[in-house]
């Protein structure tokens, strides 16, 4: 067996799921669907994430303030 990593356009991606949908269930595995964005929204979710895993004292307001000093 392969493993194959690609990065995929949004405008094509739901054409190559479709595709990989449609091979043997026995003959392929999607081993990782990860999306990647980069923009402060998906840092947003991420920090929620965080937030309520009860590890951070910090509110979310203040977390956003900071990432938003060191990368905008």
């Amino acid at each position: 067996m392969h493993t194959l990593k690609l990065n995929i356009q949004d405008d094509v991606f739901d054409k190559v799921i479709y595709f990989l949908n449609n091979l043997p269930k026995n003959d392929i595995e999607i081993v990782e669907n990860k999306v990647v964005k980069d923009d402060l929204s998906y840092l947003e979710s991420e920090i929620d994430k965080g937030i309520n895993s009860g590890i951070s004292n910090k509110s979310h307001n203040e977390i956003i303030k900071d990432i938003k000093r060191k990368y905008a």
